[in-house]
């Protein structure tokens, strides 16, 4: 038996997929036995149109169905218990969908399916359309794929945990209180992105999400949901972890006790391509690092680079304790770059978890100054591999630059600064590209609204996560 063809017939969702002819016997035809249509042989020796209206594979297969939704947390009901947070029109979402479904394929015997995807609805409609493809062969050597389409009706209802969170707001056992002291936000977005990124499998449980101007407040119904949640937290930034309890209740006949438990979480306000000063002590005590030094990578520690010498500390959250310096300028102070010009130094070749760098000479010049001036800075970067003669280039001024940094000024008395430290390659998009990167933009900024929701934006902290969107992009 040769492998089966495929024809799709126009102006309905039905494909007859007919033994393929041999090449010797591929201008043969015969004729449909019911309506008499010249057609390729087949085993049937009926045309498609006429099988089909003989032969009905999807009877048998629901077309309508009905899912349980919480609007309070945007997940729906898993039979019996439960409850799976999706986003709308979501792998997670349809893989919920064609279980309620697979039963009833299952039980026609010969059928399967084929392909399946979701149809676009209003969200107001309260309806739910899953489009699918099923097979089944009807005769020897014959098969038919026809679409189906299954409707699911939304019915709301609250589940357990934010039915217990409305009846009593206080009903928690543990708190996470994650904070960080900086100007910016950018790690709690980061943050929000890898709760998404883990399928908000650490925050799903909770049963209360508040945001303040410092961080967040995630409450949990039980003590080993705000562990895993901290661990999480631990992983993705340096953090500070303090513990304390609190005695609600106590039953001196069973000796049982009722205790709330606080995960104080204080990040640590460095973030990835700040520019830090470091003081003399923290200088001394790595080896003469710096001390001025870029933040190239953060993760459970921070990555230090000295530019000058392509030198590279990691330092832990117990280390940084030590010395407890702040960054000198941050993502909010870049400056962009055209670079003129790069000469590689092959000798200053360095791997740091995982990214190579090279040291290179840059003759750049502001952006801003272009037609303007001739100014021209020739530094000292680790973007050798990135950056060539037109690229731009995101840096710190320190040509320019006011700070009141009393050690950095002392420095500058006896030694002379550079006038740019460069942080990162500026990647310049077309229009079409651009129209693109908002558009996933805007779905990024509404998938952190549906999976926590509790941080407003504001339009520096929009900047900040188009930043952030873009380095994980890149």
């Amino acid at each position: 038996m040769q492998p089966p063809t495929t024809t799709l017939l126009p102006g309905d969702g039905t494909m007859f997929l007919p033994p393929q002819p041999a090449a010797s016997a591929a201008a043969c035809t015969s004729i449909c036995c019911a309506c008499g249509v010249a057609m390729p042989p087949n085993a049937a020796n009926t045309c498609a149109r006429c099988l089909r209206a003989r032969v009905d594979i999807t009877e048998g297969v629901p077309r309508h169905a009905a899912v349980v939704h919480c609007p309070a947390c945007s997940s729906y009901l898993q039979p019996p218990r439960s409850w799976l947070r999706a986003a709308p029109e979501s792998p997670e979402l349809m893989q919920l969908l064609l279980r309620r479904v697979h039963r009833q394929i299952a039980r026609l015997g010969g059928t399967v399916t084929a392909a399946a995807e979701l149809v676009f609805t209003e969200p107001h409609s309260k309806r739910l359309k899953l489009r699918l493809r099923l097979r089944r062969e009807v005769l020897h050597g014959v098969t038919m794929e026809q679409a189906h389409i299954v409707e699911f009706t939304v019915h709301d209802r609250l589940c357990d945990g934010c039915g217990r969170a409305k009846a009593d707001p206080d009903q928690w056992a543990a708190v996470v209180q994650v904070r960080q002291r900086a100007s910016h936000r950018r790690t709690l977005l980061h943050l929000e992105h890898q709760l998404l990124r883990h399928g908000a499998a650490a925050a799903a449980s909770a049963i209360r999400i508040d945001g303040n101007a410092g961080g967040l407040d995630l409450y949990f119904a039980s003590r080993s949901h705000a562990a895993s949640l901290v661990d999480l937290v631990s992983s993705v930034a340096p953090a500070r972890v303090g513990t304390a309890k609190q005695l609600v209740s106590h039953d001196t006949k069973s000796n049982s006790h009722n205790l709330r438990h606080t995960f104080s979480v204080e990040l640590c306000p460095i973030c990835r391509d700040d520019l830090i000063f470091l003081p003399r002590e923290a200088s001394r005590a790595l080896g003469g690092l710096g001390p001025l030094v870029l933040c190239i990578k953060v993760t459970s520690s921070l990555a230090l680079l000295d530019t000058n010498n392509m030198r590279v500390v990691v330092l832990g959250i117990k280390e940084y304790d030590r010395y407890k310096f702040e960054p000198l300028l941050t993502s909010r102070r870049l400056v962009e770059y055209v670079v003129l010009d790069v000469e590689h130094d092959p000798s200053g070749d360095v791997k740091v978890l995982g990214s190579p760098y090279m040291m290179s000479w840059a003759h750049v010049a502001r952006a801003s100054d272009l037609g303007k001036n001739d100014t021209v800075f020739t530094v000292k970067t680790h973007l050798g591999y990135k950056l060539k003669p037109g690229d731009y280039a995101l840096g710190y001024d320190l040509h320019s630059v006011n700070s009141n940094n009393d050690d950095l000024e002392k420095y500058g008395q006896s030694h002379r600064l550079p006038d740019a430290v460069l942080a990162k390659k500026s990647y310049k998009k077309s229009a079409g590209e651009l129209q693109d990167e908002r558009e996933r933009d805007c779905v990024a900024i509404e998938e952190l609204a549906m999976g926590i929701g509790c941080i407003d934006l504001n339009p520096s902290d929009e900047n900040e996560l188009d930043e952030l969107l873009e380095d994980l992009t890149i």
